[in-house]
């Protein structure tokens, strides 16, 4: 294959053998969101580049370093979206949304794109799965988003998370924080790396997320965001507290948790791996961030959200041995002999398929020996074999691949019939008390 014939380093492609994992986690996510009232929107996967800098923060690593932008052909800056809030409350007020009954939920599943060394987890297109909420200052907004990201994590099936809070206080607190801070970095100013010199006059507070060890340690040491909060601040702190422990969600107060991007503030919070293997990888995490509507143009309102990278998820879950739905299979293969058999398949895959079924038909041309091989190796739960003699009979032998068991079925109501053996395969009754069923419970049995 030629070199510029493959994927760009930093992308992946998703085959079908793995798709179906990123379908259940991607449905899930979207059905747990509208259990709590979220609605999905999309947004484009470029924004204009003063979109991300007022948003995301000049001084942040995404900005200075890793978004991948460029001049279109009118000579206007493009940026391809490296996450998905800015863009979620751009359209927010583009659209007038704010005129909308309050507060709007809005969930989203994404692409996003960062020039940064490709990594297991960590790619240079990744996808997120994100939620925001537009309108709600109360701190049971920030417990409501928490308890929507922890039933989504329980119900796939991830047990072993720490929810870690912070709060980083609001614009107020939060510059009596950067001068103390800024104080304190000044005297280490010679074992900082360059980036973050940089930051020590712009805004201090991002040396406490830099991913260098001699940075993180001397940050250990850094004065506490805690101990500059202002009372409504840690009132709001407070209150979320409560809220999580009246859900009995367990947490840990966390002071080093800042998150990346400048636009957070109050409450921030992380989901966080306790597992050996993986302990302290973050899976997911979020905050409010009240004063971005209106940096972006907007009225006064706050919002928070919570986002998670699903690449990172399905790592994780791979090698915790987290199990996943079965792949789906191909629930018939019609195996055929002749025209006539052919034009009687597709008439009898059209009514299956319109029921739901998966339905393989032959449309290679090949042997009954070849069809067969091929309906193996799609996994197929059943099988018929149709040629002059059924067709003549008027019924034919559906095979359960999994016993080797044939039951005789009419070609002329062969969904009818097929749907029995389906049923009778995919249901063990043995044990079922039916007595003590209502007709309710019953049908639902057969769903």
């Amino acid at each position: 294959m030629a070199a510029n014939i493959k994927a760009i380093k930093g992308t992946k492609d998703t085959l079908p053998s793995e798709s179906y994992k990123l379908q259940y986690i991607e449905q899930a996510a979207l059905d747990t969101a509208k259990s709590f009232g979220y609605h999905e929107m999309r947004t484009p996967v470029f924004e204009y580049t003063e979109l991300f800098d007022r948003s995301v923060g000049e001084t942040t690593d995404v900005v200075q370093k890793e978004m991948y932008t460029f001049n279109d052909k009118g000579e206007r800056s493009i940026t391809l979206r490296p996450e998905g809030t800015a863009g979620a409350v751009r359209a927010f007020l583009e659209h007038g949304l704010f005129n909308e009954p309050l507060p709007q939920k809005v969930c989203y599943l994404t692409s996003c794109y960062r020039y940064e060394k490709p990594q297991a987890g960590r790619l240079r297109e990744f996808h997120q799965f994100g939620i925001e909420c537009f309108g709600a200052a109360s701190a049971l907004a920030d417990a409501e988003i928490i308890a929507l990201a922890k039933q989504y994590f329980d119900f796939i099936g991830i047990e072993k998370l720490a929810v870690e809070i912070n709060s980083i206080g609001c614009p107020e607190c939060r510059k009596k924080y950067s001068e103390a801070l800024k104080s304190f970095f000044e005297s280490k100013k010679a074992d900082l790396c360059e980036t973050c010199l940089s930051r020590l006059d712009r805004n201090p507070m991002r040396i406490l997320d830099c991913k260098s060890p001699v940075c993180s340690g001397i940050a250990a040491d850094a004065p506490v965001v805690l101990d500059y909060i202002c009372d409504d601040c840690r009132e709001h702190f407070e209150k979320l507290q409560t809220y999580l422990k009246a859900m009995e969600i367990d947490f840990v107060v966390n002071p080093q948790i800042v998150r990346g991007l400048d636009y957070y503030t109050r409450t921030v919070f992380e989901f966080v791996s306790m597992d050996e293997k993986t302990k302290g990888l973050v899976l997911g995490g979020g905050g409010r961030y009240d004063g971005l509507i209106e940096e972006l143009g907007g009225a006064s309102l706050p919002a928070c959200g919570f986002a998670m990278g699903l690449e990172r998820l399905l790592i994780y879950m791979e090698e915790s041995g987290i199990p996943f739905p079965e792949a789906p299979k191909c629930n018939l293969s019609i195996v055929t002999a002749g025209e006539g058999a052919t034009l009687k398949a597709l008439e009898l895959a059209s009514e299956l398929r319109a029921e739901g079924y998966s339905v393989n038909i032959d449309i290679a041309g090949r042997s009954i020996k070849a069809q067969m091989k091929y309906a193996n190796k799609l996994n197929s739960q059943f099988t018929v074999v149709i040629g002059d003699n059924e067709l003549e009979a008027g019924e034919a032998r559906l095979k359960n691949m999994a016993d080797g068991n044939e039951t005789v079925v009419s070609l002329a109501e062969f969904v009818s019939g097929f749907e029995r053996a389906y049923l009778d395969s995919a249901i063990d009754l043995s044990g079922v008390d039916f007595s003590a069923m209502t007709q309710t419970d019953i049908n639902n049995l057969f769903k």
